[in-house]
């Protein structure tokens, strides 16, 4: 039986790859993706992520959540590099309108940045909740908060792992969202005067 039933998988699969219209072909991945997800013993929203047209996703009007642009610029990095590995929390409100719940800034990048627009066909990954108004700013405040902050002592231990693997200053900072400053404070907190042996902004911090 389970031969037979993954060989009609693997026929469904080669007659979807046929399609020669790319949004019927996304659609169809889309609903595939939910109807498994209707027999899944995961009933959590991360089982069923939905490729959505991007101008078909709102940002909500409450978050106060605010990213600076470094941190925005880290985040473009992040996508170019490693693609969306979170997808957006959203409310969706109607067939063309989702409401993000979290995920504001991976939105706005999905949209602003012409190279990963064109890469994921002007789409961005979902996954959906039902939940009132109240509940929904509950939830964007609790993804916020739950996030934290990196502690001193283990992103110190960080930087002196890719110190040791061959990362200059430079590099570190531009992959990791950091100030100068920020990278010297880490180097200092451990405490190690070997970490200072870079050449890179050595000229900056005399």
């Amino acid at each position: 039986m389970f031969v037979s039933l993954k060989n009609k998988i693997d026929d469904f699969v080669d007659e979807l790859m046929n399609h020669s219209d790319e949004c019927d072909f996304i659609e169809d991945l889309n609903y595939l993706r939910m109807r498994i997800h209707e027999i899944s013993p995961f009933s959590d929203p991360v089982d069923c992520v939905s490729w959505v047209k991007s101008k078909y996703v709102h940002a909500n009007d409450y978050n106060p959540n605010r990213v600076a642009p470094p941190e925005m610029k880290l985040l473009e990095i992040s996508i170019k590099q490693d693609g969306y590995t979170q997808p957006i929390v959203v409310f969706k409100e109607s067939e063309k309108k989702y409401i993000v719940v979290d995920g504001f800034h991976r939105n706005r990048i999905g949209k602003e940045s012409v190279e990963i627009r064109k890469r994921i066909y002007d789409r961005l990954p979902v996954v959906v909740i039902d939940k009132n108004m109240n509940d929904r700013i509950a939830s964007t405040i609790r993804h916020n908060r739950a996030r934290g902050v990196h502690a001193i002592e283990p992103m110190s231990v960080v930087v002196e792992k890719l110190y040791f693997m061959g990362w200059s200053d430079k590099r570190i900072c531009e992959q990791l969202g950091m100030e100068k400053d920020e990278l010297l404070r880490l180097k200092q907190f451990t405490g190690l005067g070997s970490l200072f042996a870079s050449r890179d902004f050595s000229k900056s911090w005399i």
